[in-house]
């Protein structure tokens, strides 16, 4: 699925591990991006809000990504920052339609992008759950976000309904084009 493309780019590379930390406040559908990426659709109908991390390794041509995602309840953010060390990728997952905990949802993203250990790491945010009526279209979302302002990375909001599986290869293509490979 969007993980071949990202092979793909880094195919003259063999042996390489690439680590994506997947964030975003419970609920957003964190865990159901990542089992799109790891090809389990099969498991999205029995997500439970997840208590820790969940983390997948792919293997594929050669390369091992290390996919994590880690809980969302506001008891689990602090310790956010001891999966930082090392990411690759950040993937943000918001919940385009929760109204009410959308600048609790920035306020989130913000502190996360004043992280040193992330510092001009790239940003992908997914606005998921597009498929629903109320969801804040990506522009705007972007806008509240102020992701407009951002110099010191490369983002990109991405619409996406991770329950239908939609979108999630488009985000996967930017990132394909957007990791610095500079680190190997």
């Amino acid at each position: 699925m969007g993980l071949l493309s990202l092979l793909r780019k880094f195919r003259k590379q063999p042996s390489r591990e690439l680590r994506i930390l997947i964030l975003g406040l419970d609920n957003a559908g964190k865990t159901t991006v990542l089992r799109v990426l790891a090809s389990e659709q099969d498991e999205i109908k029995n997500t439970t809000p997840t208590q820790g991390f969940n983390v997948k390794s792919v293997h594929s041509q050669g390369f091992k990504l290390n996919i994590w995602d880690i809980g969302g309840q506001r008891t689990i953010r602090p310790y956010w920052k001891h999966y930082f060390e090392g990411t690759d990728v950040l993937i943000f997952v918001v919940d385009s339609a929760d109204m009410m905990r959308m600048d609790e949802t920035g306020e989130e993203l913000s502190e996360l992008l004043q992280e040193h250990k992330l510092a001009g790491v790239p940003l992908l945010v997914f606005a998921n759950k597009q498929d629903l009526d109320l969801a804040m279209p990506p522009d705007e979302i972007a806008e509240k976000f102020q992701l407009t302002s951002l110099t010191d990375r490369r983002w990109q909001i991405q619409p996406c309904s991770a329950l239908r599986g939609e979108g999630i290869q488009e985000g996967m293509d930017w990132m394909a084009k957007n990791v610095s490979t500079s680190k190997w």
